[in-house]
C-alpha cells in the first residue's frame, strides 16, 4: 500500500475555473481573460468545498494554489490561505502570486506555515512596490521566494531585484523556452539564481520515470477531479468520491518529457526535493549560496 493511502503527507496542487489576471504579460501561459464576477463566484465556491474536504481530514496535507491567474487579489483566496494556516494538520498553505493584492490578511494567519511563490513583472509593477510586498510578506512571517522569467530585455531587471531584496531572499529565475542564451548571459544570470541550470536544462526526459505525482503529490480542479499532476489529462479519480484513497499509488511517467518546476521539482531522480527541503511548494531551496 503507498505512503498516501495510509494517511501519510499528501500535497494537492489546486487550480479552479479562475482564469483572469489583473496583469497582461506577453510571455505569460496563463489565461488573458477579463475579470468576470460569474467565473469569480465560480471559483469561489470550489475552494468552499475544497477547504471543507481539507478541514475533514486527519492526515498531513499541503496545499499549493496553481491558478490560471492572479488569486491573492480575490477575498476567497486570501481567507482560504488564513483558514488552512490555522488547522493543525496542514503543513504549508502556498500560492504562486504577482504580491499586487494587499497583504494584511496574513496578520489574521500563521504565517509561518503560508508560502508565497511570488514573480516580478517588470513593465506591469515597480521594482520598489513589488520589493516592499516582499519585505511587508516576510516580516508578517510568510515564508518568500522572488522571481523574474528570463526574457533577454529582463537581464538588468533580474539583477535589480537580487539588488533590492535581502540576500536570504531566494531569487530563482525561469529560462523562456526556445531562447538561446550565451554563456556570459548564463553567467549573469547564475549570479542571481545559483540554480538557473536547473530550469534552463528543462525539459527533462520523463517517460517511465518515476514521480511522487500520483501517489504523494496530486492535481485537483474544481469539481474535484484528480489527475496526478497538471501536466496530464487523465483523471485518476474525484476527490470528493468515497473510497478515493485507493487511486494514490506509484505509477511511472506517461508523458514523454516534463518542462515546468512544479512538475520536474517531484521526479526522484533529480533530487530537488533534498535540494528545496520543506520549501519545495513555494521554491525556497534548502540553502540559499550552497551553489555559487
Amino acid at each position: 500500500m503507498s505512503a498516501a493511502a495510509t494517511g501519510e503527507h499528501l500535497t494537492i496542487l489546486w487550480r479552479g475555473p479562475l482564469s483572469s489576471c489583473n496583469y497582461d504579460c506577453p510571455y505569460c501561459p496563463f489565461g488573458k481573460n477579463p475579470l468576470e464576477r460569474a467565473e469569480i463566484e465560480r471559483d469561489a465556491a470550489a475552494m468552499a468545498r475544497f477547504l471543507a474536504w481539507v478541514a475533514g481530514q486527519e492526515r498531513p496535507l499541503s496545499v499549493f494554489f496553481t491558478p490560471w491567474g492572479e488569486g491573492l487579489i480575490h477575498r476567497h483566496f486570501r481567507d482560504a490561505l488564513v483558514r488552512l494556516s490555522r488547522l493543525p494538520h496542514v503543513r504549508r498553505a502556498a500560492i504562486q502570486t504577482n504580491l499586487s493584492a494587499n497583504l494584511d490578511f496574513l496578520e489574521g494567519a500563521d504565517a509561518g506555515t503560508i508560502g508565497l511563490w511570488s514573480t516580478f513583472h517588470p513593465g506591469e509593477v515597480s521594482l520598489e512596490r513589488f520589493a516592499a510586498q516582499v519585505s511587508r510578506a516576510r516580516a508578517l512571517g510568510a515564508r518568500v521566494s522572488a522571481g523574474v522569467v528570463a526574457t533577454l530585455d529582463h537581464l538588468d531587471d533580474i539583477e535589480r531585484l537580487r539588488a533590492a531584496l535581502s540576500e536570504d531572499v531566494y531569487v530563482w529565475v525561469n529560462a523562456v523556452s526556445g531562447t538561446d542564451y550565451s554563456a556570459a548571459q548564463v553567467a549573469r544570470i547564475e549570479a542571481v539564481d545559483p540554480l538557473f541550470r536547473v530550469n534552463l536544462e528543462r525539459p527533462y526526459p520523463s517517460l517511465g520515470r518515476a514521480c511522487r505525482a500520483g501517489e504523494t503529490v496530486i492535481s485537483v480542479d474544481g469539481e474535484g477531479n484528480a489527475r496526478r499532476c497538471h501536466f496530464l489529462p487523465e483523471p485518476i479519480g474525484n476527490l470528493y468520491a468515497p473510497g478515493f484513497e485507493a487511486a494514490l499509488k506509484p505509477r511511472v511517467c506517461t508523458k514523454a518529457e516534463c518542462r515546468c518546476h512544479i512538475g520536474y521539482v517531484h521526479m526522484p531522480e533529480l533530487g530537488l526535493y533534498e535540494t528545496f527541503g520543506e520549501g519545495v511548494l513555494e521554491r525556497i531551496p534548502v540553502a540559499l549560496r550552497r551553489w555559487a
